[in-house]
């Protein structure tokens, strides 16, 4: 496989991953959110931290669909 070829299969794969990543992280998102729900009267604090991490998943998500955008347009110049 020549250069270019191994390029494009690694393109493929990660764009595969982002999506799979991406999914991944809003189901954790929502998981967090529902405990933080179910345990918000045994203990504000546990349940904040919840809370929080279910804020950082959203921001690792976003940075990952901006290297989704940033793979798309590395794309299109090749």
């Amino acid at each position: 496989m020549n250069k270019d070829g191994a390029m494009d299969d690694i393109r493929e794969k990660l764009d595969i991953l982002l999506d799979y990543w991406i999914e991944h992280n809003s189901e954790h998102e929502k998981e967090f959110r529902d405990w933080s729900d179910k345990v918000g009267a045994l203990s504000t604090a546990v349940s904040q931290q919840l809370q929080q991490a279910a804020v950082k998943m959203t921001a690792a998500s976003d940075e990952l669909r901006k290297a989704k955008q940033a793979l798309s347009k590395s794309k299109e110049k090749h």
